[in-house]
């Protein structure tokens, strides 16, 4: 029966990203099963338990029930990791009671609205949230740093204040220092100019202490502002160095992946991959609706469902654009002395509904495509029929004839000169598969969100 598991694990995984599979898929352990039918997985910690059953085990559940041709019931074992959370550097560590010295406060560039239990966790950003609740739960043992990316608007910064809030809670003798990569390098830029002025040195002096001595944990929000700046790269080199030789958590947000940050050392993109890299994509809809649901529920407005899907199936670009469509809304509402409708919503983003975008090309699908399942372009155009590369070759026929004005012939032509037919016949299983399988369909959603955006 274990051979019956591991077969179904092996059905799913060429519709898993590779680092999903490495961090989430493979931790998991199936002990045995039983001739009740009763699974018994192990986890190495809840986190990995939930993002498990939310991401895959149906999915395999659903194989692997149609190869027993019988039903199974599981039941998780959580073993949390053997790693001991870092113990506070030895300045940080508190003083002997006949000398009580008080705790630093939260760091006033945490804002309240920045924490884990406001953000709104959907499938294009389950990922980065479950990290983030690892990272914060246990800071600096295993994913260290934390590297978030994804474009603006998306809740990389929400992210990144909410770990600052959950370590606060947990080590409130920890200096927890937030800032903005620009801040960084206006108050290294500040520092060199009053050393040179002085000629004392002390200024650089404070400076590295700040960032270097002081932080437990260091946010850094945008590190892409490091871009084409030498001497601030050298000098946030030095201090990367120093924080992750003591075992204080680093975790930066960024708008890319560290191999495409433009006029960023290697040094420096190396050190970013040490740890953990989690991307925040495009919500989906439902994630949409759900996001709108809360802000109203924050704001206090009475927001009608019909209104909301409105607003989510026409405000796709980002989260902040979604919020401040809500917030136009709700002030145009509250101007003309009327509750929220659906009329109202449509007059309210007239001039803000999205369509797809004009000029959407085949080799832009394509290259979406095979760059979210890692595999070679020309594979994906070829004629290779192994079954990591025909799915992603049937999800891109089916975008292609989604997003673009191609024809069947049109679009054949372009994956090699496949028959019409073929594209027909993929366009009709992706669709019955989105239909019936959450994980396809969320894996489309996601893709579909990314080539929409301008």
């Amino acid at each position: 029966m274990l051979d019956l598991w591991t077969e179904a694990v092996r059905s799913i995984e060429p519709f898993v990203k590779p680092a999903h599979r490495d961090l989430w898929l493979r931790p998991i352990e199936c002990i045995a099963i039983d001739d009740d039918g009763h699974i018994r997985l192990r986890a190495p910690n809840r986190y990995h338990k939930e993002w498990f059953e939310d991401n895959f085990l149906p999915s395999i559940l659903k194989d692997l029930e149609a190869r027993a041709q019988r039903a199974f019931k599981v039941d998780f074992e959580v073993v949390e990791d053997a790693v001991a959370p870092p113990r506070a550097p030895a300045e940080r560590r508190p003083a002997a009671p006949s000398t009580p010295v008080p705790l630093p406060a939260r760091p006033p560039e945490l804002m309240d609205r920045y924490t884990f239990d406001k953000f709104v966790v959907g499938p294009t950003n389950q990922f980065a949230h479950a990290a983030a609740r690892m990272v914060a739960e246990s800071p600096a043992s295993r994913w260290n740093p934390l590297f978030i990316y994804g474009g603006v608007g998306l809740g990389k910064t929400h992210l990144l204040q909410a770990i600052g809030h959950e370590i606060h809670c947990q080590h409130p003798e920890w200096s927890i220092a937030f800032v903005t990569c620009e801040k960084f390098v206006t108050d290294f830029i500040g520092s060199m100019m009053s050393q040179r002025r002085s000629s004392a040195g002390s200024s650089m002096e404070e400076f590295r202490a700040r960032y270097r001595t002081a932080p437990d944990v260091l946010l850094i929000d945008d590190i892409q502002f490091l871009s084409n700046k030498d001497s601030s790269q050298d000098e946030f080199f030095h201090t990367f160095n120093a924080l992750h030789y003591a075992h204080k958590q680093i975790v930066l947000t960024s708008d890319k992946l560290p191999a495409e940050l433009p006029g960023v050392e290697d040094r420096l993109r190396s050190r970013f991959t040490w740890g953990l890299i989690a991307e925040v994509e495009t919500p989906d809809l439902e994630t949409r609706v759900a996001i709108l649901k809360r802000k109203a529920e924050l704001e206090k407005v009475t927001l009608p469902d019909e209104a909301a899907l409105y607003l989510a199936a026409h405000v796709k670009t980002n989260v902040r654009e979604l919020e401040g469509a809500l917030l136009r809304l709700a002030a145009r509402a509250s101007f003309q002395g009327q509750p929220i409708s659906l009329e109202l919503a449509r007059d309210a983003i007239a001039k803000l509904v999205a369509s797809a975008p004009s000029g959407l090309t085949i080799e832009a699908v394509q290259r979406e495509v095979a760059a979210y399942f890692d595999v070679k372009l020309h594979d994906l155009k070829g004629p290779k029929r192994h079954r990591a590369v025909a799915h992603p070759r049937m999800i891109a026929m089916y975008l292609a004839r989604k997003l673009t004005s191609m024809s069947y012939p049109e679009i054949g032509s372009r994956f090699g000169g496949k028959d019409h037919s073929t594209v027909i016949s993929a366009v009709r299983k992706i669709e019955r598969l989105c239909a019936e399988d959450p994980a396809v369909r969320s894996v489309v959603n996601t893709l579909e969100g990314h080539l929409r955006q301008p």
